[in-house]
Formats: structure tokens, C-alpha cells, sequence
């Protein structure tokens, strides 16, 4: 890859950022496409979110992914939300078109071609929420689609209690708030899912709290953290003999349908094995 007059450029913002992925694996892709594209790395302060999103339009950016704590700020200062985005309240993919920035989630769509890709069910399961966050968001109301139930505890118990709330307003009756550390000791849960930081680099000692007792043999585990590839959660989970899984497949299918949206080519046609290939490597 060469850097010219015509180069555009793409990235990922997050505050901190440095231990993100999404450039190799965007990067790698763009290479294969042979799109005289770059994709670069912004750490932005999330109190200034409105002049990183003004420099989109100033520097003729082509869009950026946004990660935490980003997702939920973005939305206020764009010119076009799309719908399923809006009703979230968070966006993790800015398009500029023509000088119009326009929000999108690809966050909810990703987790559920992730499950996929693993064989995992995507519908139809109840399944354990830990967070309440901006991924957590996108993620509930893609499962609640799907017809899953949801059992959310976040650390503020009023953050579940609004993310019950918003999911129970579209799909009545999917989901329910337990607090944080406490979930029912049963066999009734099919899927673990931790959408926080807890776990993640350079605080890879953490583990989100899960009840004694409650991972068993045959329960599916995801984690959304990818850095470390196995975190504490996933190491207990895999001990207790539970399937586990960590981010990197939603963070390969979530970017994939960003560069989508971005190029306009079809994510089916995108050079996704090269850019789980070159995620996988780092």
C-alpha cells in the first residue's frame, strides 16, 4: 500500500484505542481489493466528540468505525441516523456521503453472522447479558429480533433497567433485568455473553461476575473481548465445559459490514477470510 495525493482515508475511533485490531483487519482488506484506501487509528477524546465528527466533513474522510466510549456520543452531532441505529442510541459506523454524515450499527447484524460462523444458535435461546453499554444495546435488540430472551445486569442497575425498557417497548415481554453479579442457577440460560471491558488489555485479570455455579457443561460463552484471545471468563467457561467463543468473529463481521456500507459492495462479496485471517495473526 502506497500513500498518494488521491489516497481517501477510513478509521476506528476509541478512547483508548491503541489496542484495536480493526486497522490490520481493514487494512488487509483494502490491500486485497485494491482500493487506494488507508485505514487509520484515531484516539479521540470523548469530550469532544462534536469537532471529531465536524473533521469528517473538513478532511473529506470517507467514515470511521467508533468504539468505546464513543458510540453513544456520535449520534447528537451526525446529519442521518439510520432507524435501527437511532432506536439504540448508539452508532458505530459513520458514513460520509457528499458532505452528509450519515450513523449506522453494524454491531447487532455482526454479532449474529459471528454466532453463525460458529455454529452457534441465533435465535430462539435465552441468554445472559453482562452490560449495558453501547454493544450491549445494538446486541439486545438484534437477539430480541430474533425472538431470544434476554437477562441483562449491568454494574448500574439503572442503565439495565432502561436497555430492558427500550427492548421491552419493540419486542414486549423479551427481556428482564437481574442485578449485577446474580442470575438464576438453572439450566434455563443457553448463552453467557459479556459485552463489557472487564477481561480486556491491560486489565486481563478481570472477569465480569458470574454466579457460582452457573456455567455448566454444554452453555455457550461469548465474550466480546478479542485482547487477550482468552480472558478469565472464557478460561472458567472452557474449565467448566462450556463452548466458548471470543470477539474476534464479530469484530471480522461488524467491520465487514462497514466496509459494505462504505464501498457499496455487497459484504457477501467482501474479502472477509483475508480479513479474519489477518485479525487472527496479530
Amino acid at each position: 500500500m502506497r500513500i498518494n495525493g488521491r489516497t481517501r482515508v477510513v478509521g476506528v475511533w476509541g478512547h483508548p484505542v491503541a489496542h484495536s485490531r480493526s486497522p490490520v483487519m481493514q487494512n488487509a482488506a483494502l490491500l486485497e481489493m485494491g482500493l487506494d484506501w488507508i485505514y487509520v487509528p484515531f484516539d479521540v477524546d470523548p469530550e469532544r466528540a462534536d469537532v471529531a465528527v465536524a473533521a469528517i466533513r473538513a478532511m473529506n474522510m470517507i467514515g470511521v468505525n467508533v468504539t468505546v466510549p464513543l458510540k453513544e456520543r456520535v449520534p447528537a452531532y451526525l446529519d442521518v441516523v439510520d432507524p435501527a441505529a437511532a432506536r439504540i442510541g448508539s452508532v458505530n459506523t459513520i458514513h460520509n456521503v457528499d458532505g452528509e454524515l450519515r450513523g449506522y450499527s453494524t454491531d447487532g447484524p455482526g454479532f449474529l453472522r459471528a454466532l453463525g460462523a460458529v455454529g452457534w444458535p441465533e435465535a430462539n435461546q435465552a441468554v445472559y447479558v453482562i452490560g449495558a453499554g453501547g454493544s450491549a444495546r445494538a446486541i439486545a435488540f438484534a437477539l430480541a429480533e430474533r425472538g431470544n430472551r434476554l437477562l441483562i445486569a449491568n454494574r448500574t442497575a439503572q442503565r439495565a433497567d432502561a436497555l430492558v425498557d427500550a427492548v421491552n417497548q419493540a419486542f414486549t415481554g423479551a427481556a428482564a433485568a437481574t442485578p449485577w453479579g446474580d442470575a438464576p442457577v438453572t439450566d434455563t440460560i443457553d448463552i453467557v455473553l459479556n459485552t463489557t471491558s472487564l477481561g480486556m488489555h491491560p486489565r486481563e485479570g478481570e472477569c465480569p461476575p458470574v454466579p457460582e455455579g452457573l456455567l455448566r457443561s454444554g452453555m455457550r460463552v461469548y465474550d466480546l473481548v478479542y485482547a487477550p484471545t482468552e480472558t478469565v471468563l472464557l478460561r472458567r467457561a472452557r474449565e467448566a465445559g462450556c463452548e466458548t467463543s471470543n470477539g474476534l468473529g464479530m469484530l471480522v463481521q461488524q467491520g465487514a459490514l462497514a466496509l459494505s456500507l462504505w464501498t457499496g459492495i455487497g459484504v457477501d462479496d467482501l474479502p472477509v477470510a483475508v480479513m479474519e485471517a489477518a485479525v487472527r495473526a496479530v
